[in-house]
């Protein structure tokens, strides 16, 4: 496993990774938040043209793939540049941003429904935050 697992008092799974960037908050919260920049390292299957990603308070978000829904979400909180949480049907993504020195640390997890899935998704989630930081060096 590349992120750990953690098993929760409500009996869902979190799968954390920290990672620290070279790179200020305000430029990785963009890769974070902004599609034109989401389509280089973030899931490579969605249609970032069709789907509706406006990460802000309370917004509802549509993922499309493929030209089919691919799933839902709601914002659940988002404080740019040092917050963004938002659910994708029954998980939910957290992106925590602090200041670290000349760059930044991340802090992502992400609450899957059991074990099994936040297995599935550990390597998938370490390739894509690998492609992060190779695309903020851009």
């Amino acid at each position: 496993m590349f992120g750990t697992v953690r098993e929760r008092d409500d009996g869902r799974f979190e799968l954390r990774f920290e990672r620290r960037f070279a790179h200020p908050r305000d430029k990785v919260w963009q890769a974070l938040t902004e599609a034109s920049q989401l389509r280089a390292w973030f899931v490579d299957v969605l249609d970032y043209d069709r789907s509706e990603l406006t990460f802000a308070p309370g917004a509802t978000l549509s993922f499309v793939a493929g030209g089919q829904p691919a799933g839902e979400g709601k914002v659940l909180a988002c404080e740019p540049p040092s917050l963004l949480e938002y659910t994708w049907d029954d998980e939910v993504l957290r992106w925590e941003l602090t200041p670290d020195g000349d760059g930044c640390r991340l802090v992502f997890t992400n609450v899957l429904p059991d074990r099994d899935t936040a297995a599935a998704v550990d390597e998938g989630w370490q390739v894509g935050l690998e492609r992060l930081n190779g695309a903020l060096a851009v």
